[in-house]
């Protein structure tokens, strides 16, 4: 989305054009005059203005000076109803990098506005880069728990502490981490993870602290450990409470003493690093059951971070599927469809075992297999399941084996739910889904659709 200023001393100029750049979901402001340009852009910068040439006081070719000099990376796009060569080319002599006739054309106007875009973006390819890895990995919510959540991150994250993330699985702890690396002094610097759990216990040690060639079967070259890559950054370490206590062992070691091994090696290599642990386990349970250091949790538990569950910030929720709808739309090409007050009081009804990860996936599968643009309270009991706490056939769904299996049963609910919409009548539904009657009875055979009641 980019921020588009709009100079013009005609109002109705000024609204046609918020209109349609709104509509192509731009944040649009609004000036009469030059000046009233140069205090809308002291607010808020902008990355594209359009102004017009012809206003009362300072005009257009002023302002697009004054804008070359203060402010060279807004691309600035002339309008004019009195257009003349002679006035195009000085604009285009002043630094413009367009100039457009009125009456403005819609189709002009929004490949004008895109070819900007893209000129900008090639001056800020880095920063566009970072933001879209921010943007994928923001922590959204503006619920009381979400917010105590945020209050701690931007207290410990310029530190170099210690942080032990803690909740169920699908809360977003991995988020938790990336931000904590985000906004501190090692930002630059890389983030690495480990999922504990993922990895063999007998694998565990070379993968943290990196081994020598011939140190075991497979060996065949020297290769840095996680804590070696991390140097002067920051050391993810997910799912720690999966952690063997061999490997615990060790990793207290490098933590008290900056320094570690190779397997198979007998040279420590200092390093630099900031650990941040998660767990969707209890560690005191696990402490006491014999399953994990204690020294070691005192170690990584300096600053600890609960997530809360989807359940305790169900409030969220609103926020949170518009967030994933905007995202899969830019980054997955799906359509952008809306959710109705209904569906979304419908969502927020429901258990969510498996927290914003679960949700994520619920929406990605709305987005996919609902039937209309908008997703109604009816495609979430259909697709995701019932208020009540019921599985309903998005788990269902969900359980297929095979691909083939998924597709079936796909294509069974969609069959029934066109067939109840049409209140049974095969010939109507059959003309609805462009399929043959035939077809359609055949496949109602298939999987032995019936009526209900």
């Amino acid at each position: 989305m980019a921020r588009i200023l709009i100079v013009d001393d005609e109002e109705s100029i000024r609204s046609i054009l918020r209109q349609l750049f709104e509509y192509e979901g731009h944040d649009v402001a609004m000036a009469g005059s030059a000046n009233e340009a140069l205090e809308q852009l002291a607010e808020a910068p902008a990355d594209v203005a359009f102004v017009d040439v012809k206003m009362p006081g300072q005009d257009g070719l002023e302002l697009l000076g004054r804008l070359r000099e203060e402010r060279p990376n807004l691309q600035v796009i002339m309008i004019s109803g009195h257009g003349t060569i002679d006035t195009a080319v000085e604009a285009t002599r002043r630094g413009a990098f367009d100039f457009l006739e009125k009456p403005l054309d819609t189709d002009r106007l929004l490949l004008t506005l895109r070819n900007a875009l893209e000129v900008k973006g090639l001056s800020e390819s880095v920063a566009a880069l970072r933001s879209q890895v921010e943007s994928r990995h923001a922590i959204v919510g503006s619920s009381f728990h979400i917010q105590k959540v945020l209050d701690r991150i931007e207290r410990v994250a310029p530190t170099d502490s210690r942080v032990l993330i803690t909740g169920e699985n699908g809360t977003g702890k991995e988020l938790v981490a990336r931000a904590l690396h985000r906004l501190s002094p090692r930002r630059d610097n890389a983030f690495v993870e480990v999922n504990c759990a993922a990895i063999p216990s007998e694998l565990i040690e070379s993968e943290l602290f990196g081994h020598m060639k011939g140190s075991f079967t497979g060996a065949v070259q020297d290769r840095p450990g996680k804590f070696e890559q991390a140097h002067e950054g920051t050391l993810f370490l997910d799912e720690v409470g999966d952690m063997s206590l061999a490997a615990q062992s060790k990793v207290l070691r490098a933590l008290e003493e900056g320094k570690v091994t190779r397997v198979g090696g007998a040279k420590t290599r200092e390093v630099d690093v900031r650990v941040v642990a998660a767990t969707n386990k209890e560690l005191e349970d696990e402490i006491e059951a014999g399953r994990f250091r204690e020294d070691l949790f005192y170690r990584l538990n300096v600053v600890p971070i609960r997530l809360p569950s989807l359940r305790e910030r169900r409030e969220d929720i609103p926020m949170l599927v518009r967030h994933f709808v905007q995202q899969m739309a830019q980054g997955e090409g799906l359509p952008a469809r809306n959710f109705t007050s209904e569906a979304i009081e419908r969502l927020q009804s429901l258990p969510w075992p498996g927290n914003v990860r679960e949700l994520r996936n619920t929406v990605e599968r709305l987005l996919i297999l609902a039937p209309d643009d908008e997703i109604t309270a009816d495609d979430v009991e259909l697709l995701v399941g019932k208020a009540s706490g019921a599985s309903g056939l998005g788990s269902e769904l969900l359980a297929a084996q095979t691909f083939s299996e998924f597709k079936d049963r796909a294509e069974r609910a969609f069959l029934l739910q066109k067939l109840r919409e049409n209140d049974w009548n095969v010939s109507e539904t059959s003309r609805v889904l462009e399929m043959p009657r035939s077809n359609l009875y055949k496949k109602i055979e298939k999987y032995g659709l019936q009526r209900e009641g």
